[in-house]
């Protein structure tokens, strides 16, 4: 049986983030967490989580941020400030079990155990932000399409808002 992103969606349990415990955690696959220029911008897109506690996984981050990015891009550069604002701290694990051919019953093994570090993910609350992008009022419309299509990449639901920066 192959676990898959939707087994760990769900935040139940404690938190599990003592890396000094675990042997062998894999490393993040966010590749940055900013893109664009940082610099003075009128506007602040947000993709904000609609869905109660969860969990996203790591690489889920990183298919939205470039997926974001990649529509950002074309408003050039200098034009626009993105920023993952979550990091993926808890541990997932996974006590694999056999199920080969031949095998009448599926193994039980040992309950509870601990498993082995299969990934990380990163914990958000309702109404937490997940991406900000900063832009000038000509590209708001640009940035809420790039959070469209970042929303697509996560396993929760979403909500863009849209704020004026105060000077």
């Amino acid at each position: 049986m192959v676990m898959k992103g939707r087994n760990y969606r769900a935040a139940v349990g404690m938190a599990y983030a003592r890396r000094e415990y675990i042997a062998g955690v894999p490393q993040p696959k966010i590749a940055k967490f900013t893109g664009g220029v940082a610099g003075e911008y009128s506007h602040k897109v947000m993709l904000v989580s609609d869905d109660g506690r969860a969990q996203i996984r790591h690489n889920a981050l990183e298919a939205a941020r470039v997926a974001a990015n990649k529509i950002l891009q074309s408003i050039g550069e200098s034009s626009f400030f993105s920023v993952l604002k979550v990091y993926p701290h808890i541990v997932l694990r996974e006590n694999k079990m056999i199920a080969a051919a031949g095998a009448d019953r599926l193994q039980e093994g040992m309950r509870r155990a601990f498993g082995k570090p299969v990934g990380l993910a990163a914990r958000v609350d309702n109404g937490q932000t997940i991406i900000e992008v900063y832009v000038n009022e000509q590209h708001v419309e640009k940035a809420k399409e790039a959070l469209r299509v970042a929303s697509s990449k996560l396993p929760i639901k979403t909500r863009i808002v849209v704020e004026e920066v105060s000077k």
